[in-house]
């Protein structure tokens, strides 16, 4: 695997994006189905509650493993950068 070298604030700059597009998708997803809290639509697309959002569902759940994934790894960043001082 390569490695290439990215400025740091370029790289907060970039994971900020993409939290910030996952959560957008996230809010559409949610206000589709006119909702606002994810575990509340997950549990009423499991249980039958809504029909027709499996794919949704699906989707939701994709976008919030993503999302803390790269919460995570933002995490890992400043904490990084915390301790280079």
């Amino acid at each position: 695997m390569a490695r290439v070298s990215v400025d740091e604030e370029l790289l907060m700059n970039l994971l900020d994006f993409k939290l910030s597009h996952l959560k957008e998708e996230i809010d559409r997803i949610l206000s589709k189905w006119n909702y606002t809290s994810s575990t509340e639509f997950l549990k009423h697309a499991k249980d039958g509650t809504l029909s027709e959002a499996e794919m949704d569902a699906i989707e939701l759940i994709n976008l919030n493993d993503e999302r803390e994934r790269l919460l995570g790894e933002k995490r890992v960043l400043v904490k990084c950068n915390v301790s280079n001082f």
